[in-house]
């Protein structure tokens, strides 16, 4: 598993375990940016029937364009809010449904392994049930290359 995703609705909480993610200081006309994506898995396999994570099992946030000081994102932190003019964040449910991210604070380290690791704590539109309030979220994942095995044939 590559991560976790736990939305807090007050009715409950919704885990969404994550099948692809994709991080990188991207170097563009002398400056660097943040470039972030991360899928969950699409499998409900863990989710009650009646859960409100049934009608939504993949969600994809991404965040681009962010404005960053130099490549090494490792030890930082990172506050990202979106504004009027400047759009970083976006989260895509596959559906006709949209959400927004507020208050981003993105935390990079690095695991004993020596892996990149991300935790990202923000709050996301509450695009289950329709509210006004935006629900926290926390997402954590690590950025561990996957490791292809082919295998020869005779």
């Amino acid at each position: 598993m590559k991560g976790i995703l736990k939305i807090y609705h007050p009715e409950e909480t919704l885990k969404y375990h994550l099948g692809s993610t994709y991080c990188k200081a991207v170097y563009s006309n002398k400056q660097h940016f943040l470039e972030v994506d991360v899928i969950t898995d699409d499998s409900v396999d863990h989710v009650e029937d009646d859960s409100l994570q049934y009608n939504f099992p993949q969600l994809r946030l991404t965040i681009s364009d962010f404005l960053i000081d130099g490549d090494e994102i490792a030890g930082k932190s990172f506050q990202i809010n979106d504004s009027d003019d400047e759009i970083y964040t976006e989260v895509d449910l596959y559906d006709d449904e949209e959400a927004y991210l507020f208050n981003n604070e993105l935390s990079y380290d690095l695991t004993a392994e020596g892996d990149l690791q991300l935790c990202w704590k923000g709050e996301i539109s509450d695009f289950y049930t329709g509210a006004d309030e935006p629900i926290p979220f926390k997402l954590k994942c690590h950025f561990k290359p996957d490791i292809i095995q082919v295998e020869d044939e005779d």
